[in-house]
C-alpha cells in the first residue's frame, strides 16, 4: 500500500515545500529541523494503523480508561541522511528501539551504479513493526538492499517506510520485491536523471543537512 500524502491537505505539504526551496536549502540547521518535524508528523500517520488495548491510568481524581499501542516498534534508517526523520519518528514513538544501516552508490566508469552497505546495527525484528525512514527513494535499491540485509535479524509482522520525496519508479521497484510494506511518501515525483536524482526533488538531502562530502 501506497500513501501519497501530498494528495491530502495537511502541514506535511508546507514542510515538503520548505525542504523542495533552493532559497531555504542554505541553512542546514533548519533543513535538519524541517525534516525532523515531517518524521514526526509521519510517526503520528503511521501510529494510527498500529495495534491498540485498553488500559488504566491513576490520575490526581480517579482512574482513566487511555489506548497504548501493543505493538513492538523497531524505528531503521540509513545513514547519513535518515538521522533527522529517524530522530522525529523516535521522538513521537519514544519507546521503539533502533537500528541503523551504512549504504551508499559505488559508481562505474560505465555511468551505472550498485548499492553497498558497510555496516548493520539491528535487533530482533521477529513480529515487530519495523519503520524505515529515508528522505529520497529514488531508483529504490538502497530500500530493498536494506530490506534484504536485515532479513537475517528475524521477519518483521510489518513493515512502513517513510520518505519525505519518493519517485514512481522507485515506489514500483520496492513493491515488486516486497509485499509486506506500507509506504507514506510526503510527495512522488515522476522523472529520475540519468544519474538517477529525482526530478523536482530537492537535491541530495545528505548534503544539504549535513554538508558535501568529497565521495561521489
Amino acid at each position: 500500500m501506497v500513501h501519497d500524502l501530498s494528495q491530502h491537505h495537511s502541514i506535511i505539504n508546507h514542510l515538503v515545500g520548505q525542504l523542495r526551496d533552493v532559497d531555504r536549502q542554505g541553512d542546514r540547521h533548519l533543513f535538519r529541523q524541517t525534516l525532523e518535524r515531517l518524521g514526526m508528523l509521519m510517526a503520528y500517520e503511521i501510529s494510527k494503523t498500529l495495534n491498540y488495548a485498553t488500559t488504566s491510568v491513576q490520575t490526581p481524581l480517579g482512574t482513566a480508561d487511555v489506548q497504548e499501542s501493543t505493538d513492538q516498534i523497531v524505528l531503521l534508517t540509513i545513514l547519513r541522511a535518515g538521522l533527522p526523520m529517524h530522530n522525529g519518528i523516535l521522538h513521537m514513538l519514544d519507546l521503539a528501539d533502533s537500528a541503523f544501516v551504512a549504504a551508499y552508490r559505488s559508481h562505474h566508469k560505465d555511468g551505472t551504479f550498485e548499492i553497498k552497505l558497510q555496516y548493520v546495527t539491528c535487533p530482533d525484528l521477529t513480529d515487530k513493526v519495523l519503520i524505515i525512514s529515508d528522505p529520497m527513494i529514488a531508483t529504490g535499491a538502497s530500500i530493498s538492499k536494506t530490506i534484504e540485509a536485515i532479513s537475517e535479524h528475524g521477519t518483521p509482522d510489518k513493515i512502513h517506510i517513510a520518505t519525505a520525496i519518493s519517485s514512481t519508479q522507485g515506489i514500483e521497484h520496492v513493491t515488486r520485491y516486497h509485499d509486506n510494506v506500507e509506504i507514506w511518501a510526503g510527495a512522488m515525483d515522476d522523472e529520475l536523471t540519468a544519474k538517477s536524482y529525482i526530478v523536482p526533488g530537492l537535491g541530495d538531502a545528505g548534503d544539504l543537512a549535513y554538508g558535501p562530502k568529497l565521495q561521489d
